[in-house]
Parts: structure tokens; sequence; C-alpha cells
């Protein structure tokens, strides 16, 4: 029987570390495991790029199965979840001022640059004719 009520949270002592999550000792006797989704706020692709073995973490007791003694864990829960940027989404009216505010900005557009070209061009072609008939 488990000393580990759910909830409860711990010291722990990481001792192993797989590719789907991190075996957490919490005390001489018993072991849980951090599942990699419970590692941190956010996506981890990689847990070896946010634990290593020896690392000493708090974890809570998110579950303990009595019949085959696991004890799941969870780092993320003792931890303060982000604040999140609160972005307001742009509307199809936002979408076309950013549009029109990136025009008058400096962008040309190809029509407008073709005429920028063909202007060079022309410039170009008349001071090559001078220099010829020189």
């Amino acid at each position: 029987m488990s000393n580990y009520a759910e909830g409860t949270i711990v010291e722990g002592k990481v001792t192993g570390i797989k590719p789907f999550g991190a075996f957490v000792a919490i005390d001489n006797e018993k072991q849980g495991l951090v599942h990699i989704s419970e590692v941190a706020h956010g996506y981890v692709k990689d847990i070896n790029e946010v634990l290593s073995v020896g690392d000493e973490v708090k974890v809570k007791v998110m579950s303990v199965n009595e019949e085959s003694g696991k004890i799941s864990l969870s780092i993320r829960a003792t931890q303060e979840a982000p604040a999140r940027a609160n972005k307001p989404r742009p509307t199809s009216g936002g979408r076309r001022m950013q549009v029109t505010q990136t025009k008058q900005q400096g962008f040309n557009t190809l029509e407008d640059k073709l005429k920028d070209w063909l202007k060079q061009s022309n410039e170009i072609q008349a001071d090559l004719n001078k220099r010829a008939k020189k």
C-alpha cells in the first residue's frame, strides 16, 4: 500500500529518462513516472532538453494504482501556468487594413515594379543610343 495520496506534492530525484517520460524516486522504496506531457507547460519534443538523471524535482502525485503499485506523477502540476498572450484575432477587415498599411509603407506590387523596370530599361537604352551616335 502506498503512503502517497493523489494530490500530494513531494520532492523527488530523476532516476531514469525514456523518450516517453522520466522516472522519479520519491523515497528510498517508491518511484513514479512523469509522462512527457506532464514535464512542463507547453510542448516538449525531447525530454532530455528539460530533465537529466539526478535532477531534484517537485512532483504532484496524480494517481496511484494500488494493485500494480504504479504512481503517476506530474512536474507541470506543481508549476504555475504561464500567462497566455491575448492577441486579438484579425478579421478579414483587419487583414485588408494590414495589407493597405504595408503598401503605403513601401510595398510595391509586381505591376508597379514592372513600370519601374521598363522606365529604367528605356533610360539605359536611350543612353546607349546616344553613345553609339558619337
